[in-house]
């Protein structure tokens, strides 16, 4: 494993690939609504993206065609947005981008209710949402990364929710995917020391059923195995000296 330490000019380029990440989630939650494609919620995150002088870094990633992973209801992950799939009325829809600004990268995911959702969509959302910030109450120096994982996986299961295990976070800076893995549920060992200065994508995402999970024929859009629906919270955190600093969520949506 090589986990890297972010400079002082690394972590700025970071902070702004952040904060214009973060406006591209709020103008993309702004457009979701009953009626609206897939591949139109996809388009205009591309647009966005490239109007700030930045590149999609989800675009053609190991072959991912499209810039925007928009993923409805039992969708995990990793949609992909199409002409024919319209939002209607009661779905839930995760939102996962990420850009690279000066060579640096951003990840985040949002999940949305459209229109009006059922009670139980609404409270998978508000707790997908609500372990990522139980996870990085434990972000800090002189902490162990596996400290993250444990209070995820222990917050969301508390309601009976199914935490993935085929999937989970990750490092990022220069790359998308760097070192170390962070996984959302309990592990028996403590995981390396957190020190300043890395970087980390912290993102749940949480069934409302079983953790099972299953990849469809396109060989990208991760479906939950038994049907039910699931939820995505994602923000590039910094671990600093002291609080996490989280680089995509600033002043919009405190």
């Amino acid at each position: 494993m090589s986990v890297t330490i972010k400079s002082a000019k690394e972590i700025e380029l970071m902070r702004e690939a952040g904060r214009l990440l973060e406006i591209v989630h709020d103008e993309l939650g702004k457009a979701v609504k009953p009626g609206i494609s897939t591949w139109e919620i996809d388009h205009l995150g591309e647009q966005i993206i490239r109007s700030f002088g930045c590149t999609p870094n989800f675009l053609h990633y190991n072959g991912y065609p499209a810039s925007i992973c928009v993923s409805v209801n039992d969708e995990v992950v990793h949609g992909i947005p199409r002409k024919d799939h319209i939002l209607k009325e009661g779905d839930i829809v995760s939102l996962d981008a990420g850009l690279i600004y000066q060579g640096m990268h951003s990840d985040a995911a949002r999940t949305h209710a459209v229109g009006e959702i059922s009670k139980e969509a609404q409270k998978l959302m508000d707790v997908t949402r609500e372990s990522f910030f139980k996870g990085i109450e434990f972000a800090k120096a002189g902490n162990h990364l596996h400290d993250i994982s444990n209070a995820i996986g222990a917050y969301a299961e508390s309601f009976g929710y199914g935490v993935v295990r085929d999937l989970v976070g990750h490092g990022i800076g220069h790359a998308l995917h760097e070192d170390p893995q962070i996984p959302n549920f309990h592990q028996k060992r403590r995981g390396i020391r957190l020190v300043p200065g890395m970087t980390l994508a912290i993102e749940p995402m949480i069934n409302a059923g079983r953790y099972d999970v299953e990849w469809l024929d396109d060989d990208w859009t991760v479906v939950t195995e038994d049907g039910s629906l699931s939820a995505h919270y994602e923000n590039t955190v910094l671990i600093t000296e002291g609080e996490p600093e989280i680089l995509t969520l600033g002043r919009l949506n405190e």
